[in-house]
């Protein structure tokens, strides 16, 4: 992968589950995600985006990548709907997605528009893709990842 490459700036999110719905301490940190490279995906229950192409993308990615030593984690980033975009939401898609990996619940802190990773990854909406190499850069960072590209990336590494 090219392109410019800057430090990954550590987790705020602060409401999580592990890949069996319970509630896990938060918060969650990139070094829970294991030593290799990591994929954060951002989304929101009600983006339809994030149910027609993120979260098959991402389907895709954790089944050809997780034997591999690639960690993932998907985070709900709630900018907006937060009446739809709940902590009870995240089950529902890990159960839909049948993805075993974290789910986190990002909600903008008190008197922050918007929520720590969308802040901290400048991230512009969802669905989202992070991509972390094994030495703590951000490689990717955009709305559209195409798996196979990536997929053949990580394995050339």
């Amino acid at each position: 992968m090219s392109g410019a490459k800057t430090r990954a700036p550590e987790l705020r999110v602060q409401k999580w589950i592990d890949q069996d719905g319970r509630s896990i301490a938060a918060p969650l940190k990139l070094a829970d995600l294991g030593t290799g490279p990591k994929i954060l995906f951002a989304f929101q229950h009600w983006c339809n985006g994030c149910h027609s192409h993120g979260f098959p993308t991402l389907q895709k990615l954790h089944r050809a990548l997780s034997s591999k030593g690639v960690g993932f984690a998907a985070i709900q980033t709630v900018f907006e709907g937060g009446h739809e975009n709940t902590f009870e939401k995240l089950r529902v898609a890990q159960l839909k997605y049948e993805l075993p990996i974290a789910f986190g619940h990002d909600e903008a802190p008190s008197g922050a528009r918007f929520p720590t990773f969308m802040k901290d990854y400048r991230t512009r909406g969802t669905p989202w893709f992070a991509v972390i190499d094994a030495n703590g850069q951000i490689v990717y960072s955009d709305f559209h990842l195409n798996a196979d590209w990536l997929v053949t990336a990580l394995e050339q590494e």
